[in-house]
């Protein structure tokens, strides 16, 4: 008997769990084109808000080039800009907005690369072109210029805005 009202109850349940009808509004909506351009367009005034209330803070005379990077070039160098498959040796040091610090030359060593050929921050790689053997700039590089959404997966994080201080040791090759 018991057996039975046991069968009789998940039987009752099963088909009261079948016919109850779904909240169609509490589906997610995946956001359209349109919308997602909207976020973006906002992410990145946000990002720019940040970046010129640091400027302001700090007292830096920058300029925005306008794929939105943010450059002061203290020394410009010598002899011809950098360009692509330049060999560049540089000190460096990396922090986030706030002054976390995330790499540098001090704790890693001078940082060797070869433009257009190693993978670089579209931002850094933008930065570096400005400068000749012997430069010296800080760049500030919102998160599409530098690591994005994902970050880096282990000091920067996800869309973070990236300052770098960088000195060119050598060059052209």
């Amino acid at each position: 008997m018991r057996s039975g009202i046991m069968a009789v109850a998940i039987f009752s349940m099963i088909i009261l769990s079948c016919n109850t009808s779904h909240d169609k509004s509490a589906v997610h909506q995946v956001p359209g084109k349109s919308e997602m351009a909207d976020l973006n367009r906002y992410l990145v005034r946000k990002d720019r808000e940040r970046i010129e209330s640091y400027i302001e803070r700090k007292n830096l005379k920058m300029k925005e080039a306008p794929s939105g990077l943010w450059y002061l070039i203290s020394s410009e160098g010598t002899g011809k800009y950098l360009a692509d498959k330049d060999k560049v040796e540089m000190d460096y040091e990396c922090t986030l907005l706030d002054g976390t610090p995330c790499y540098s030359s001090r704790e890693l060593g001078p940082k060797v690369i070869i433009l257009g050929k190693t993978s670089l921050e579209s931002g850094l790689d933008q930065g570096l072109r400005m400068l000749k053997p012997g430069g010296e700039a800080l760049f500030i590089l919102p998160p599409f210029m530098a690591y994005g959404l994902p970050g880096d997966g282990k000091k920067i994080p996800s869309r973070a805005i990236v300052v770098y201080s960088v000195r060119i040791r050598g060059g052209q090759q």
